[in-house]
């Protein structure tokens, strides 16, 4: 199975979420499919060596209609020098609309930590998202839950029912990508949650992935048809399929 298969995004409308590989998981997708389009509805760091073009622009519809270089960024502007500002939610799904090809949507920040739930404000999901990719790290599993690798850690803690500063543990990751607060937080009635537990850098981290997946699994039995464990910097970024 394709990476791009697997997590559901050929075609349509696809948000990344989490914390542990958004950014390269957009890009991994980015460099599979054909006419994808990379964007974001919250900050984005730099991203023009991953694409072929990055277009600063109000008009996002108008200018994939005329679009030849591909996969293509589109932002509405460069906040500073580091980062790109994201499109509000109905531009994104306007956009979506206008394009035949497959749009690859940022739609939340982690800091680059290895876990994460959001706040009352995240996730920034259009509403016509087809599927979403709600992302954790198999790295983070043993290590403490706090702000050294996990974004908002009262959040995790209060979502995985544990105290802040404790050992993370598989249900732990599993408990917080599976919840409605969660990896499945403003998924849409219509849409597919496909998790993703990334950085599966060894046959050990492959054993703790799939402890996870099967405990997401087991958490979101109606939510969630499958759990993809990869490793995004690999030319074969799937590692395996849980169902």
């Amino acid at each position: 199975m394709t990476l791009p298969e697997a997590l559901d995004a050929e075609t349509g409308l696809t948000c990344v979420v989490g914390a542990g590989g958004k950014k390269t998981t957009l890009y991994a997708l980015a460099d599979r499919l054909d006419r994808a389009v990379v964007t974001a509805t919250v900050r984005i760091p730099i991203f023009d060596a991953e694409v072929a073009e990055v277009v600063v622009t109000e008009r996002p519809q108008t200018v994939v209609s005329d679009a030849r270089s591909w996969p293509l960024g589109l932002v509405p502007e460069r906040e500073r020098d580091d980062r790109y500002r994201g499109y509000d939610l109905e531009t994104v799904a306007d956009l979506a609309e206008a394009h035949s090809g497959p749009v690859l949507v940022k739609a939340d920040g982690a800091r680059t930590r290895w876990l994460k739930a959001p706040n009352e404000r995240e996730p920034r999901i259009p509403a016509a998202a087809d599927t979403v990719v709600p992302i954790a790290s198999a790295r983070v599993v043993g290590k403490s839950l706090s702000a050294e690798h996990v974004h908002r850690p009262e959040r995790v803690a209060a979502v995985a029912g544990r105290e802040e500063s404790a050992e993370i543990r598989p249900e732990d990751v599993a408990a917080v990508l599976a919840s409605d607060d969660g990896g499945l937080k403003g998924v849409p009635e219509d849409a597919t949650a496909v998790p993703v537990v990334n950085m599966v850098d060894s046959p050990e981290l492959e054993e703790t992935a799939r402890e996870i997946a099967d405990e997401v699994l087991a958490h979101a039995p109606d939510s969630v048809p499958r759990v993809v464990l990869t490793r995004m910097v690999a030319d074969d970024p799937v590692v395996a399929v849980a169902e």
